[in-house]
């Protein structure tokens, strides 16, 4: 940047740092000097001149700048008074005389001393210039009107100056600047260039106190609008107490009023009474006074004496229960004994208490949910299920206290207030998969709710008084039980279901799941329909499950494409039979033959149970030379492991009968192995299939491909009994196996399987291996 330097000869005068407030040229201001520097240097000034260099430090937050922290171009100031303060500090009025440029300071030590040139700047008129002047001057009238404060001398002085440099060092004065931008006005020699920057910081300035008044005219008219409020309501009373009325809130009266109507126990009543005797006692501007409020509104709401009818007819219940759900038959059985205690004991006028809760144990998509819909339906009862799943905090179930903000009941509370009666039929999701944190333990919350001797006085932390859940019909629902507490666990009756039968599924797909998918996609019987065949072959092709959602899914995948093909190409009835399920759901996912083509040596089926049903599971058993080890792979559990270890011993303490050396260990290397690697497997029900394929493996005798086992080996060879037989054996027959193995003592379990898988299957009853093996392997062949 180019200055004009002035003809005169350089001077030296003392330096005086400011951090923000410098005087233009042709201005004057009172400025507060308080360092040591300052002071020492106005001190100097006064007894030379009175004439002081102001210099603007770049960062304004040093207190002891050094040479290199000041900008170069400043101001010479004449010192017209002072006046010395309290604590040394000298408060001066300044004036400035001239623009100057530091060429050098010589000296910094006690105070600054520096040698400098004048800046010489010029007045130029322009009708440009003419132009922003007065653009300025009516810019800053509108500054002050939108409540910018400007000092009447200031303003004076601007209104009042011709010249434009001089109008523009006194606009620099006036302007809420920053300091690079007050120095960048300092150093401008160009006044056209200076006007254009002021014009810019004045507009910008406009705009942000415009905004500022619209933030403060809300304000304002929020408060006068609470106030107005406020008056009114003052008003109200006082009308009301001259015409003799209670003065008396009509909220406080309603409070009143339904704290009465709610026949609420004794306890409980003295309870919202004392809490409404405090909210009037309170200003209504008190902020207690709004959890107060919310606490007796939940009071008041919650169905402390509200009843559904409990009409109970047996007959109906049950032609209800068979038409929502297919199949259960003990499930069905048990509800029916339930609702039959209940009528008994109303028939001999006996308020008994639930006896038990019961917990819907199995895999998902078997009906447990919708069979709670169920019994609230045959009850004639309201229905309201939580889920649990991932509950860790223990205030979900009990509450939060009331001394937390926005704190509430628990969902225990939250759903008796939903239902609006104290007897809903209440079911608990997922009570499997609730979690544990440093929150607390929800399970352990639980208990006293789902304990039939203590929850008909269940305390919930937020209400603080007992609520009586013992006319509520509580069940629970679990996948497994594996993760439920002890403690939880024997406060419920467990009644386990199954997975679906193949015919069950079908049933159910024809009874149900096609009309709901119908209704679900707009459809109707005559343009949509899915042939007997057709179910058929989804169930057995496209599903391998123990419930029917992805059945329901690929029914659904079919009505949807049926109802496009209906839109775009105006198909009028569409009914998919076996050739068509491929066209909409493409290629088979599972093949419809799952056991060996042929029998083979070292082969044998076995039956497991997973938590989507039962399945075959094939056991590979490979001999090789090798040093007497065993190897085990196919993602298999310790207790699998254990079982082939008890195989082998098992094998090698009875080598005799299997025509084996009694070195032959010590020259092979045997490899168990459990297809589907990727799977994890485990239990102890294989043991039989393991030792079966061993020998197989050993003696070099086929197996029959048509018989599969479960049972628990010992090393003894005993088959011991296991659990999951009707999920195995439905997965058997599914698999087309003709022969199955189970362990004595699980004949009892037969009772569960469908007639039709009984009457396509041969059952073979085992105490020993050796009578498995009888079945199992085929004849040896003479060598």
């Amino acid at each position: 940047m180019a200055f004009l330097i002035g003809a005169s000869e350089q001077s030296v005068h003392p330096v005086s740092a400011v951090r923000d407030g410098i005087v233009f040229p042709g201005t004057e201001n009172v400025l507060v000097f308080g360092r040591p520097k300052s002071v020492s240097a106005i001190n100097v000034a006064l007894k030379k001149d009175k004439k002081l260099i102001l210099l603007m430090q770049k960062n304004s937050t040093i207190d002891d700048p050094k040479a290199d922290d000041l900008y170069r171009v400043g101001v010479l100031v004449s010192i017209e008074k002072t006046s010395v303060g309290e604590r040394g500090e000298i408060n001066a009025l300044v004036k400035g005389i001239e623009k100057v440029k530091v060429l050098s300071f010589t000296q910094e030590k006690d105070w600054f001393m520096a040698k400098y040139e004048v800046v010489k700047e010029t007045s130029v008129k322009s009708e440009e210039i003419e132009a922003m002047v007065k653009y300025i001057s009516a810019q800053i009238k509108k500054a002050i009107n939108l409540g910018k404060t400007v000092d009447f001398v200031f303003l004076m002085n601007i209104l009042n100056t011709n010249d434009s440099v001089s109008f523009s060092n006194q606009m620099a004065i006036v302007l809420d600047l920053k300091i690079d931008e007050r120095q960048n006005l300092l150093e401008e020699t160009d006044i056209k260039v200076k006007l254009k920057k002021e014009v810019d910081y004045v507009n910008r300035e406009i705009k942000i106190l415009e905004i500022e008044q619209k933030l403060s005219s809300k304000t304002q008219k929020k408060f006068e609008q609470g106030m107005r409020e406020s008056i009114l309501r003052e008003k109200m009373k006082t009308i009301e107490e001259e015409l003799g009325e209670k003065g008396e809130d009509k909220d406080l009266v309603e409070y009143d009023e339904k704290i009465r109507k709610a026949q609420m126990p004794k306890e409980v009543g003295e309870k919202a009474l004392k809490e409404l005797k405090r909210l009037k006692q309170m200003s209504q501007f008190n902020p207690e006074s709004s959890y107060v409020r919310t606490y007796l509104d939940w009071l008041v709401e919650l169905p402390w004496s509200v009843v559904s009818p409990n009409e109970i007819n047996i007959k109906d219940a049950e032609k209800i229960l068979n038409e929502d759900h297919y199949g259960l038959k003990k499930i069905k059985e048990r509800i029916l004994e339930y609702l039959a205690v209940m009528e008994m004991g109303k028939m001999k006028k006996k308020k008994g208490r639930q006896p038990t809760i019961l917990c819907f144990v199995g895999p998902p998509g078997v009906g447990k949910t919708s069979l709670g819909r169920s019994i609230a339906r045959s009850l004639g009862r309201k229905f309201i299920k939580i889920s649990l799943g991932g509950i860790r905090d223990e205030a979900e179930i009990r509450g939060h206290r009331r001394t937390y903000v926005g704190a509430l009941p628990g969902r225990m509370i939250q759903g008796i207030k939903q239902a609006g009666t104290k007897n809903p039929v209440f079911m608990l999701d997922e009570i499997d998969k609730l979690g544990r944190d440093y929150r607390g333990d929800p399970s352990a919350a639980l208990l006293e709710a789902l304990d039939p001797e203590q929850n008909h006085s269940f305390s919930d932390h937020y209400l603080e008084v007992p609520f009586n859940l013992s006319d509520v019909f509580f069940i629970t629902t679990a996948n497994i039980l594996d993760t439920i507490p002890d403690a939880l666990l024997d406060r419920l009756e467990v009644i386990h279901f199954p997975g679906y039968t193949e015919d069950e599924k079908f049933n159910i797909a024809k009874s149900h799941l096609v009309k709901k998918q119908l209704e679900a996609h707009s459809l109707i019987n005559k343009e949509a329909d899915i042939t007997d065949s057709g179910l058929k072959t989804i169930i057995r092709r496209y599903t391998r499950e123990a419930g029917v959602r992805e059945l329901e899914r690929q029914i659904a995948t079919i009505f949807r494409k049926i109802a496009r093909e209906i839109v775009e190409k105006k198909v009028k009835n569409k009914s998919v039979g076996v050739s068509d399920v491929s066209k909409y759901l493409g290629p088979y996912k599972y093949s419809s033959q799952m056991i060996e083509e042929k029998d083979t040596v070292g082969i044998s089926t076995g039956l497991a149970w997973t938590q989507a049903g039962g399945d075959i599971l094939f056991i590979e058993v490979a001999i090789m030379p090798g040093k007497g080890s065993l190897t085990l792979t196919g993602h298999l559990g310790d207790v699998m492991k254990e079982s082939c270890q008890a195989a082998l011993s098992y094998v090698r303490a009875r080598y005799k009968k299997f025509g084996l050396k009694e070195d032959f260990f010590h020259k092979i290397d045997i490899h168990v192995h459990v297809p589907e690697g990727a799977v994890p497997k485990d239990g102890p029900s294989a043991g039989l299939a393991i030792t079966t394929a061993m020998i197989s493996a050993l003696t070099k005798t086929p197996t029959h491909r048509t018989v599969a086992m479960t049972g628990e080996i010992t090393l003894r060879g005993r088959a011991l009994e296991i659990g999951g037989v009707k999920e195995k054996v439905i997965a058997a027959h599914r698999a087309g196996i003709k022969t199955v193995i189970l362990p004595k003592d699980n004949k009892k379990d037969l009772e569960e399987i469908p007639d039709y898988v009984l009457k396509d299957l041969n059952f073979v009853f085992v105490e020993h291996m050796d009578q498995v093996l009888k079945v199992a392997l085929k004849e040896k062949k003479s060598n």
